[in-house]
């Protein structure tokens, strides 16, 4: 492959990723030099565009000129030399997505985990030669859902990976084997100022987002999570978001709100509540009170995904929200 000037690599698939300048110039800049890495972690908050950089990377890796088909076959997962590894959720023996589950009805406890087979599946796809191009490229979304025995398999495929680079997109690289990340060059992602959340939302049909403070405060410079936060607000049952942010009045009503929200909403929905819980909470005035609330919100999260009984971990923290 002849050295692509930096001047043509700028003017490539990255002029979509907004706000990531840091991220941009050092992947331009590893095929401008052809000094690809076997490895690349792309590190930071969910929502910022990791996943519109992997795809434009696997882009320039693959061809040196612009090509709308080519475009389309990554960005719909459907080149030969490109495997996209996501999260996924067991459902009577078969793996489905997170999107596949969610499509299918079914109601989600836990959250959906790379496997090892899935690991295996990587092997073999990286075992046989690229078909029509000179490197395949293998993404991992969410590595940091990665189960020990996936992570210690993928250890071995990035000591030897072939013509390949592989891509691992996570929001904590401290969440992560050490071994792993030394085998990967990192790729920090951050999150992005007011201006450019406003271009994104607005670029993307979500300028209503903008109306919203709470949303956007929770968000926190991720236009991702400001959409999906928005989606699942819209999605909440009728008069569930303010009975959780009224004060509970009994024991009864705090077991009764417990309840409803662990019915009607996954493991995911209850996970986004409670940070919008938090968040409502530290608007208030900052007493101890208040603070200790805010202690009480985080150890829920950590009860949630450790996989304790969810209708158990909300009554009891309904319980203690009790005025």
């Amino acid at each position: 492959m002849p050295i692509m000037s930096l001047e043509q690599v700028i003017e490539s698939p990255f002029d979509i990723l907004i706000g990531q300048a840091q991220a941009v110039d050092l992947l331009s800049q590893a095929v401008a030099r052809q000094r690809i890495a076997p490895g690349y972690l792309f590190v930071g908050a969910p929502g910022v565009g990791r996943a519109i950089a992997a795809n434009a990377f696997a882009e320039l890796l693959f061809s040196q000129s612009e090509s709308s088909a080519l475009r389309r076959r990554i960005r719909s997962r459907n080149h030969p030399d490109l495997l996209w590894v996501e999260p996924t959720y067991l459902h009577q023996g078969q793996r489905l997505t997170a999107k596949e589950a969610a499509e299918a009805g079914l109601k989600r406890k836990g959250l959906p985990q790379i496997r090892l087979d899935q690991i295996r599946d990587v092997a073999r796809f990286l075992s046989k030669p690229p078909l029509e191009v000179p490197r395949a490229v293998v993404v991992i979304e969410a590595a940091e859902r990665m189960a020990e025995a996936a992570a210690n398999a993928l250890l071995k495929t990035l000591e030897e990976p072939g013509k390949a680079t592989l891509i691992l997109i996570a929001a904590d690289q401290q969440a992560l084997l050490p071994t792993l990340i030394s085998r990967c060059q990192i790729i920090p992602f951050v999150r992005l100022g007011p201006e450019n959340m406003a271009r994104v939302l607005t670029d993307s049909g979500h300028a209503e987002i903008l109306d919203s403070p709470a949303i956007l405060t929770l968000a926190q410079g991720s236009p991702g999570a400001a959409i999906a936060g928005w989606q699942q607000l819209l999605e909440l049952p009728d008069g569930l978001l303010e009975s959780v942010t009224q004060p509970l009045r009994s024991r009864r009503e705090a077991l009764e709100v417990a309840r409803q929200i662990t019915q009607t909403l996954d493991t995911e929905a209850q996970l986004w509540l409670l940070d919008y819980l938090q968040q409502h909470y530290w608007q208030q005035a900052l007493s101890a009170q208040v603070s200790n609330r805010l202690q009480k919100f985080e150890q829920s999260r950590k009860y949630l995904l450790r996989y304790v009984q969810p209708r158990l971990v909300w009554e009891v923290l309904m319980l203690q929200l009790v005025n």
